[in-house]
């Protein structure tokens, strides 16, 4: 997150309201794990490598990094692993097709591994950074020379953090300064199809956005939980989300702040797994290995609803009589991020975990 801009003001009121808000995790159907490093394969010592792009096969991770072996300022790479069980592989390079001599930054690859949307201040740029898309045939083919989306998308100023939508119809950024309310807030833009031309980006509100940074969107892939980065480097920065009944709907006023704050840390550029069970973050919280490191955390569905100590038949009446309502605490399929709605696939996950000595956490 090396390009945020130094508007004072701006990082004095972030730093303030992150204190202020970034004290606790969220409270929902669904809890986050303890973060965990990627380790040294994919965490260069001495380096900054961080804003990872999780597949939605989860077998490549992309990201950006400083470490030697790039075109420029800073490079996308992306790690591989055969099986989603398996360790990440050594990074690769994107290459000189890809990477320019630029910074090169926010890659978000897209739900069928064919366009990979990023930013850059290289040259062909409208303002400080724009968005690129580069794009292959198939996944096996070598990505293609990068377009700048265009002028309806890059402003004069700086556009970042792109995050494609799972249908390719909507595209989340951040803006700095369009029609400000903060310094950075976030925007989406749709198109009809994913061959028809993008719409003006829209600003998410004032329920989403506040008054100082708000970057780094990450859409669930079912498009009902967004997650985004709040705060200002060098001061500090947390992970956020907010949710929506359905994807006609308006993003909930109530977001809330769930990653662990330290004034001296930042959590940074969230990215979901398709499956809604691993979220990946940036952070330079101690335990890693280069400046700043990618880690990973695992969401995973609250099943006790009566906080007992079992889950059993108790637990299966508690969600029967909530069938069909949208009711948070029994909300816990088809991924533990929920649906909005007790049904069917609440019932699939609560059965897996019938019988199971639950922790005093949950």
């Amino acid at each position: 997150m090396k390009w945020l801009n130094d508007d004072k003001t701006c990082l004095i009121f972030a730093g303030v309201v992150a204190i202020a808000f970034c004290g606790e995790r969220a409270k929902a159907n669904f809890i986050f794990g303890e973060p965990v490093n990627l380790g040294m394969a994919v965490n260069a010592p001495s380096n900054w490598q961080g804003e990872p792009s999780i597949s939605a096969d989860g077998l490549a991770l992309y990201f950006v990094s400083n470490r030697p072996g790039g075109s420029g300022d800073s490079d996308l790479w992306v790690a591989t692993r055969p099986i989603t069980e398996d360790d990440w592989g050594l990074p690769m390079n994107l290459g000189p097709t890809v990477n320019s001599a630029a910074k090169d930054e926010n890659p978000c690859i897209s739900a069928d591994g064919l366009e990979l949307y990023f930013a850059s201040n290289r040259t062909g740029s409208y303002g400080g950074h724009d968005i690129w898309v580069t794009r292959r045939p198939t996944t096996d083919d070598a990505w293609g020379t990068p377009i700048n989306v265009g002028p309806i998308i890059n402003t004069d100023m700086m556009d970042i953090s792109p995050c494609i939508a799972a249908d390719g119809l909507s595209l989340y950024l951040a803006c700095y300064q369009r029609d400000r309310i903060g310094c950075y807030d976030l925007f989406v833009a749709e198109r009809a199809t994913t061959d028809s031309p993008w719409n003006e980006p829209v600003r998410l509100g004032p329920d989403v956005n506040y008054e100082y940074n708000d970057f780094a969107p990450c859409i669930s892939a079912d498009g009902l939980t967004l997650f985004y980065t709040r705060g200002a480097e060098p001061l500090s920065a947390c992970l956020w989300m907010t949710t929506r009944t359905t994807t006609s709907e308006l993003w909930n006023p109530t977001a809330c702040c769930f990653s662990m704050f330290d004034a001296s840390s930042f959590d940074y550029a969230p990215s979901i797994s398709a499956d809604g069970s691993m979220l990946y973050f940036e952070s330079n919280r101690p335990g890693g290995f280069g400046d700043s490191d990618i880690w990973q955390m695992s969401i995973e569905p609250v099943v006790n609803f009566n906080k007992d100590g079992i889950v059993d038949a108790h637990d299966m009446s508690i969600m029967v009589a909530h069938w069909g309502e949208d009711y948070p605490l029994c909300d816990i399929g088809p991924t533990p991020l929920g649906d909005r709605m007790v049904d069917v696939q609440d019932l699939i996950v609560l059965a897996e975990h019938l019988f199971e000595e639950v922790p005093p956490a949950q």
